[in-house]
């Protein structure tokens, strides 16, 4: 259940040279953007934590059901790398004026949904759902990729192993892949493992053999 988020605000106080908020339109507060976001959830009953740095996300992530990014275009991607190295969550984006400044802007990959602040608690409900439900997907997308990837992986020591028995016992590849398995079975062990252990066996035969030519 989606009841906390972790706001990232990537803009820095405003300067004393820089216009105040009334002048120039922005909210009040600390950061414009971060009072408007945090304000926006909380008057929907929401816990928001505040962070600003990659030290306080490290803090901070563990409480959260979700992130909220208050960040300029370029700055979406190396925040979301840096979440996502301390916590898998629903990545969203605050747009405005500032976060996206203008109609050439892209939504970067990996954004699961966006708010704003113009948005009513309705439309606010509904892009959260459509982004818990993106986040789902992407998740699940990644955790396929990854298995394929660790299929592939697996199936090139196991076809490298087959080559190395096949020269070493002169046997089929058939004969070398049922090696493989049963070795597999008696050991209780996958046979991409059997199969790494053997390829590690048999480079180490090589260098100890190349070793030895040269000091004859």
């Amino acid at each position: 259940m989606l009841r906390s988020f972790l706001l990232i605000d990537g803009f820095q106080p405003e300067t004393s040279s820089s216009p105040s908020p009334a002048e120039s339109g922005l909210p009040s507060g600390p950061s414009g953007l971060e009072a408007t976001a945090a304000t926006k959830l909380q008057d929907l009953g929401f816990r928001v934590e505040t962070a600003s740095s990659f030290h306080e996300v490290q803090f901070l992530a563990g409480k959260a059901d979700a992130v909220l990014l208050s960040v300029a275009p370029q700055q979406v991607e190396p925040w979301r790398q840096k979440i996502t190295s301390v916590r898998s969550l629903p990545l969203l984006w605050w747009c405005d004026r500032r976060t996206f400044p203008s109609y050439e802007c892209k939504l970067p990959p990996g954004i699961d949904g966006l708010l704003g602040p113009g948005m009513s608690a309705l439309e606010i409900h509904c892009a959260l759902l459509l982004g818990f439900n993106q986040y789902g997907q992407r998740t699940e997308w990644q955790r396929e990729r990854e298995q394929l990837l660790s299929r592939l992986e697996e199936r090139k020591w196991i076809d490298q192993a087959k080559r190395i028995l096949c020269e070493i016992k002169c046997i089929s590849e058939a004969e070398a892949y049922e090696f493989l398995r049963k070795q597999a079975m008696n050991e209780r062990k996958r046979m991409s493992d059997v199969a790494t252990s053997i390829i590690k066996v048999y480079q180490l035969l090589q260098q100890d053999g190349n070793q030895g030519s040269r000091k004859r």
